[in-house]
């Protein structure tokens, strides 16, 4: 439910651009609150566009999302301005961004969907941001928002282990979300049960952009590991017709595990997902 407080104010060193909106939301799955925050397109308020309905795409760890001042290390994907350029371009359609805010010192619990030994977590709590999505955030969304119905006008992602509750979500509730975006995806958790799962798994997305860095890691073997599990996921997407149509695979050479790795993969992922 939403606090009555609702829209809050933006930081004084706000690098946001275009139209965001801050609502704080409190979970009853959770009990407790966090900030959401969506990003309207461009005319989204204009009288023309008033029975106008628009996709949705929901993005993990909304802090480094939009603005430097609550990005991790002061670093944010610039999905805002990249948003912006490519629907004014034409190249994406106008679309309604919504980042979901982690939950901080219990984010790597929430987004574990299986024990763990590496990072150690016994209780994840996967399971659980599942319902607070499905049940909670998206039903709250809509009921604010002018969302277009569909999975095809609906996308969901993130980035390391947002990529992962990503990944699960959409194996555990099939036909929700038509379009998936996975950067750096932490496939080795739970000794790859993530991989094990997806094997038998056919009713995907209808696009996907999965990416990853060759310098994920500061040491070289552990990165060529963190690459063959992309590549053995991409091998089943395949294997399940995910072809160059539905499924884009970028290996960016060089590439490290932060937002700015991301955030200059983001153009690419969001045309390939919502091309107009």
């Amino acid at each position: 439910m939403e606090n009555p407080s609702a829209a809050a104010p933006m930081p004084q060193n706000s690098s946001v651009a275009g139209d965001l909106r801050l609502h704080e939301f409190h979970s009853r799955v959770f009990y407790n609150t966090r900030m959401l925050r969506v990003w309207v397109p461009p005319g989204y308020e204009d009288a023309g566009n008033a029975g106008r309905r628009y996709p949705v795409f929901y993005l993990n760890d909304g802090q480094n999302l939009f603005d430097r001042a609550t990005a991790f290390a002061g670093v944010e994907w610039q999905v805002d301005e990249t948003a912006d350029r490519l629907i004014r371009e034409n190249k994406v359609q106008p679309l309604i961004i919504v980042g979901i805010d982690n939950a901080q010192r219990e984010r790597i619990r929430e987004f574990l969907p299986y024990r763990s030994i590496y990072p150690p977590v016994l209780r994840p709590q996967g399971g659980k941001y599942l319902k607070l999505l499905l049940d909670e955030i998206v039903p709250f969304v809509h009921q604010r928002y002018r969302i277009a119905s569909g999975a095809e006008n609906t996308g969901l992602g993130g980035s390391s282990l947002g990529a992962v509750i990503s990944l699960f979500t959409v194996m555990e509730r099939p036909g929700i979300f038509g379009r998936l975006l996975l950067e750096s995806p932490s496939l080795y958790i739970s000794n790859r049960q993530l991989l094990k799962q997806s094997r038998a798994f056919r009713e995907w997305p209808e696009r996907v952009f999965l990416a990853v860095g060759t310098a994920e890691t500061s040491n070289a073997g552990r990165s060529g590991e963190v690459v063959d599990d992309v590549r053995h996921l991409q091998r089943l997407l395949q294997r399940s017709g995910l072809w160059d149509n539905r499924l884009r695979v970028k290996i960016d050479e060089g590439a490290t595990h932060n937002e700015a790795a991301w955030a200059a993969r983001f153009p690419e992922a969001l045309e390939f997902l919502f091309h107009t």
